[in-house]
């Protein structure tokens, strides 16, 4: 695995800049979150993203949802946390 633009890999990086790029933790309404917690809700965004709806029931499974869901299996999710996080924090100072 290589890294890109100074993140883990190319999905990470395309994720953050496509869809985490400029919000911040209170503009997710997880301010306040652990890592942990962040890595997961950022997780689930994007899937709500990729089926189209925050019902979180189930968003069928055509071929372009599967390269997506293949795309983003690749995504570091902690380094995502992390870089939220980070921000966050100097936000604050």
């Amino acid at each position: 695995m290589s890294t890109y633009n100074g993140w883990t890999n190319y999905e990470t990086w395309r994720v953050n800049l496509e869809i985490f790029d400029g919000a911040t933790l209170e503009d997710l309404s997880w301010d306040g979150m652990t890592e942990s917690e962040v890595a997961s809700a950022a997780q689930e965004y994007v899937d709500e993203l990729l089926c189209g709806s925050s019902t979180g029931g189930p968003c069928g499974d055509g071929l372009a949802l599967s390269y997506a869901r293949a795309f983003v299996s690749d995504v570091n999710w902690y380094e995502i946390a992390e870089h939220l996080i980070r921000e966050h924090e100097e936000a604050q100072e």
